[in-house]
């Protein structure tokens, strides 16, 4: 069952008077940032699947062609 309206608000009172603002602050920027480095890693290795995939279709026309030879 999800919490209501004012459910949220006691919530995020408390959690604001345990951690302070400032605080809060630089963990949502650091949480922001650690998504934010997640993503760029997957970005990368989707590219480089896509760059092995290349490689291996290269290798598979050059074997190809030395057969025909």
């Amino acid at each position: 069952m999800m919490p209501g309206p004012f459910e949220l608000i006691i919530i995020l009172v408390i959690v604001l008077l345990l951690f302070g603002g400032k605080r809060l602050k630089n963990i949502g920027g650091d949480l922001g940032g650690a998504i934010k480095g997640f993503k760029k890693s997957m970005k990368e290795s989707e590219n480089d699947k896509i760059d092995n995939k290349d490689d291996i279709i290269d290798v598979k026309a050059v074997k190809e062609e030395d057969k025909q030879k």
